[in-house]
């Protein structure tokens, strides 16, 4: 669709750099970076009948309920958001687009819907190793995380509570998905912890043929 000609999207799995990438292309290219969670401008008067994923943490009362899920229950509740997410940025990228710069998408839009969207050569797909997730989720400094990792410290049995966030980690970072990613038809960067950020910005520019 011409509307989104300019519109150049990265997907995957977590811990593949997605994010630096749009805010290194967007800063490289002079253009607009959308970067991880940028439908939350929208948030605050979202109704919770139509976008119950996205409210539900908008209006918990008591975190500790979203620690406790089961590793099921997490996975259904991100892929009912991750269907959300994807509704809100459609209604958003239109109007960031009439400025008329290359615009850099950090995206939840599925794989389906980027295929009827742009060519193949505006999406780009960053991976990492599914364990990563698991391993890695509580070493970055981001406050959401360490929020999150108190919470589970605080629990009756912090081990056991860990253990049950782990697996849930699991489950949304699985080889099932990664192999879907990787086997959408669109170009592929896997992380490689050798590499710089400016050669992993090469790579993307190539792959976007920019």
């Amino acid at each position: 669709m011409d509307i989104y000609k300019n519109a150049y999207f990265i997907i995957g799995n977590a811990y593949a750099g997605k994010s630096t990438m749009v805010k290194e292309l967007a800063k490289t290219i002079d253009g607009i970076a959308c970067t991880e969670n940028y439908h939350d401008q929208l948030l605050e008067g979202l109704d919770p009948e139509e976008f119950p994923g996205l409210t539900y943490t908008r209006d918990l009362k008591d975190w500790h309920d979203f620690i406790r899920r089961s590793p099921q229950e997490y996975k259904d509740w991100l892929d009912l958001t991750q269907k959300e997410c994807e509704i809100l940025e459609l209604r958003i990228l239109p109007d960031v687009l009439k400025e008329g710069r290359l615009v850099f998408v950090d995206t939840n839009i599925s794989i389906e819907t980027l295929k009827t969207l742009v060519p193949c050569d505006h999406v780009l797909v960053m991976l990492a190793d599914p364990s990563i997730s698991v391993k890695k989720f509580f070493d970055r400094p981001d406050p959401e995380k360490q929020f999150l990792y108190r919470l589970l410290l605080e629990e009756e049995d912090p081990e056991a509570a860990m253990e049950n966030y782990r697996q849930g980690l699991m489950l949304i970072n699985s080889q099932e998905d990664y192999d879907k990613f990787y086997n959408s038809g669109f170009n592929v960067i896997v992380r490689d912890e050798t590499r710089t950020v400016e050669e992993t910005l090469a790579l993307a520019r190539k792959a976007f043929g920019l």
